[in-house]
């Protein structure tokens, strides 16, 4: 009786084990279903490019000896869950040249930083609120030759002289992943010129009052699309178009488009083409248009 009753005592033991088994394999799933959080996306990419030339003296082509180096970081974060979404795009360039017998000169130079919030309302229509701002890293000059072949540089810009800064309420139109169109009426926008001084070389000072750093507009519509997609292997097209159309002076829409096509060779090296056309009458009456081709290391995580 009494080795009966041990070995059902050892029996009951030996059959909770899998029990207990069952138990710790839920438990672990829940755990890593938990730490996975697939509402988060990320994209993130560097690059750097190096473009050189040397010529020898005697060289009758007639060229000048050049290096050009440049930088970019891009990031883009997103969360996505029920009817909520959150899209942060970071953009960072730079970019010099310098040719023989002349000092550096910036080739590009970007700082741009978007954020915007979504409330879905349909399948393809959502209320969203949106903060941006765009502004560059270093000063920025025209130069110009005096009849003796001198070189005189005039500042034209410099770190948050411009700087854009915009707050903007609206309307979503996003089709497809890639794609997405929204209209912001009222949207505000203040420029800002924080070098008091800037007007002294550059007459227009961004539309700011001279001795004001701060102008504020408010727009009867703002207007934003924005494309980035890959359209074929190793080929990706990427453009932000925007529309800001004060109240005050309709005669005078300010336009602005970034564009970028890049063809990546293999995993680490790309050729990049990238356009900006802008038409703002408080920098120029005329339309802005500023081209680069480059060769270049490219590194997404």
């Amino acid at each position: 009786m009494k080795w009966s009753y041990i070995f059902l005592v050892i029996t009951a033991i030996l059959n909770s084990f899998p029990a207990f088994s069952q138990d710790e394999i839920l438990i672990d799933s829940v755990r890593n279903e938990l730490a996975v959080d697939t509402s988060w996306k990320k994209k993130v990419e560097f690059g750097a490019n190096l473009n050189q030339g040397s010529f020898s003296s005697n060289w009758t082509g007639g060229a000048v000896n050049s290096i050009a180096v440049g930088v970019h970081l891009n990031a883009v974060l997103t969360y996505e869950k029920d009817r909520n979404s959150w899209r942060n795009d970071f953009q960072g360039q730079y970019g010099i040249v310098r040719n023989k017998g002349q000092e550096s000169r910036k080739s590009v130079d970007r700082l741009f930083f978007d954020t915007k919030y979504g409330r879905e309302l349909t399948e393809h229509w959502s209320m969203i609120a949106s903060l941006n701002f765009l502004s560059q890293f270093a000063p920025g000059y025209d130069y110009d030759e005096l009849p003796t072949g001198e070189l005189v540089r005039r500042k034209v810009s410099g770190l948050f002289s411009p700087a854009y800064l915009t707050e903007a309420v609206g309307i979503e139109y996003q089709p497809a992943d890639y794609f997405f169109l929204t209209f912001s009426p009222g949207a505000i926008r203040q420029t800002i010129v924080s070098d008091l001084n800037l007007y002294k070389t550059f007459p227009k000072n961004y539309g700011v009052p001279i001795g004001q750093r701060v102008r504020t507009e408010v727009a009867l519509m703002q207007l934003i699309a924005n494309f980035d997609k890959k359209i074929a292997k190793n080929l990706n097209l990427k453009f932000r178009y925007q529309l800001f159309a004060n109240y005050k002076d309709l005669g005078a829409v300010d336009h602005r488009l970034d564009a970028s096509f890049t063809a990546k060779i293999n995993k680490y090296w790309n050729v990049n083409l990238g356009a900006i056309l802008i038409y703002d009458q408080d920098q120029s009456l005329d339309v802005q248009l500023a081209q680069s081709l480059s060769i270049g290391f490219l590194y997404t995580f």
